[in-house]
């Protein structure tokens, strides 16, 4: 049995043009390309070939590579210095490093993510439908709130986004009506008011 890493270069292209563009788009002025491409010569040597290459249509963006291993361990230690960067990679790397990350920020609920196609995008919680706990108010709602907050930033929407993510912000500063998985006792519906008063 053998298992073949696939990595081709118009996906590539596409995934590297848009970290570019999306790094333009919001004002950051750095991308780094995360790789094993001393390792993965062929896949993520060709990924960090086409990075190369399309960052040359993009110079007022400082272009750099790091390699996965550096990345996971800089970013538990210090993730600070990443503030300025968008970080673009092959999909398992992202999987992983932004599970890592969740965990830094107190998990899973937490954690919004989209995905960008070029005919339709969908926003949605990194974390799965949790059925068991399905009905009894313990969901944390932020990483669902935070993912609504992509799309209207993505649809042109910054004002609407841009109140609700404060709101958001606001009601886990201040404390007082948190889930239990960020070691509050309110329910879900009760977060989610708390959010709704703020607005």
């Amino acid at each position: 049995m053998q298992s073949i890493k696939l990595i081709t270069q118009e996906a590539s292209e596409r995934v590297l043009r848009f970290a570019f563009q999306h790094a333009r788009a919001i004002g950051r002025p750095k991308v780094r390309v995360v790789h094993k491409a001393t390792i993965m010569k062929m896949s993520d040597g060709l990924f960090l070939d086409v990075a190369r290459a399309v960052a040359q249509e993009f110079p007022e963006i400082v272009f750099d590579a790091e390699m996965l291993d550096n990345t996971c361990l800089k970013m538990v230690t210090d993730p600070v210095p990443y503030s300025d960067k968008v970080l673009v990679m092959p999909n398992l790397y992202g999987d992983i490093l932004s599970d890592m990350c969740a965990g830094l920020i107190g998990g899973l609920g937490l954690t919004p993510s989209g995905n960008i196609g070029e005919k339709c995008s969908i926003f949605e919680a990194v974390h799965g439908s949790a059925p068991d706990i399905a009905g009894k108010g313990l969901a944390n709602p932020t990483a669902l709130l935070l993912s609504a907050i992509m799309m209207l930033r993505h649809m042109g929407l910054h004002d609407h986004a841009g109140r609700i993510e404060t709101a958001i912000f606001d009601t886990l500063a201040e404390g007082r009506a948190l889930t239990g998985d960020l070691g509050g006792k309110a329910k879900t519906h009760e977060y989610a008011a708390a959010i709704i008063q703020k607005l």
